[in-house]
């Protein structure tokens, strides 16, 4: 497994267009387990095959809860030890039936990293999918795992959480970007 780099904007690869996966095979269960070695790595909660550059259909999310565990004192705790992964790897995903109500999230992305903005999406989707043995799936989803889903497919269409800002917000997301590569001496 490899550590890949992740590209960040404004390199012109993120606007790509994904192409549909059709060879299940073990160069993609390769890029798979490279793709969340280099999510966990980063670390974040998702990640598009294009962020890596690769053009090809392919998510993995891991939404990473912190793990459950009990006090010397027998009392249940619910955090700082640890966490349960779930990965979940979604190929040629596709949304159907998203709700009317939205849900806003605080959205950040690794290709623009360290800037976070509210982006409004639906609460609720029904979402299909292949697994890395092609397999369909189908599943009702709410919540983070909805969001991030959506903002992950957007990649697979060459489209950023910031281009669901307005001109001006996204315009001080990546000013703020550029100042913050600037002190820390990484040109753009």
């Amino acid at each position: 497994m490899s550590i890949l780099p992740i590209i960040e904007v404004p390199d012109p690869r993120l606007k790509t267009v994904s192409e549909p996966v059709t060879a299940f095979d073990d160069d993609l269960k390769t890029l798979i387990k490279d793709m969340f070695e280099t999510m966990y790595d980063a670390p974040g909660i998702g990640l598009a095959a294009i962020q890596v550059g690769v053009p090809k259909r392919i998510l993995v999310i891991d939404l990473q809860e912190p793990a459950p565990h009990d006090h010397e004192d027998g009392e249940h705790c619910d955090h700082d030890h640890g966490v349960i992964n779930d990965p979940r790897v979604f190929i040629n995903p596709e949304i159907i039936n998203p709700s009317e109500e939205l849900n806003t999230y605080s959205e950040g992305c690794l290709s623009v990293p360290d800037q976070y903005a509210d982006v409004d999406r639906p609460a609720a989707i029904t979402a299909r999918w292949q697994d890395e043995d092609g397999k369909q799936h189908e599943e009702a989803l709410d919540g983070l795992l909805a969001t991030c889903l959506q903002h992950e497919m957007d990649h697979l269409e060459g489209i950023l959480f910031i281009d669901h800002l307005s001109r001006l917000k996204r315009k001080m997301v990546l000013k703020k970007l550029e100042k913050l590569r600037k002190e820390n001496g990484i040109a753009a």
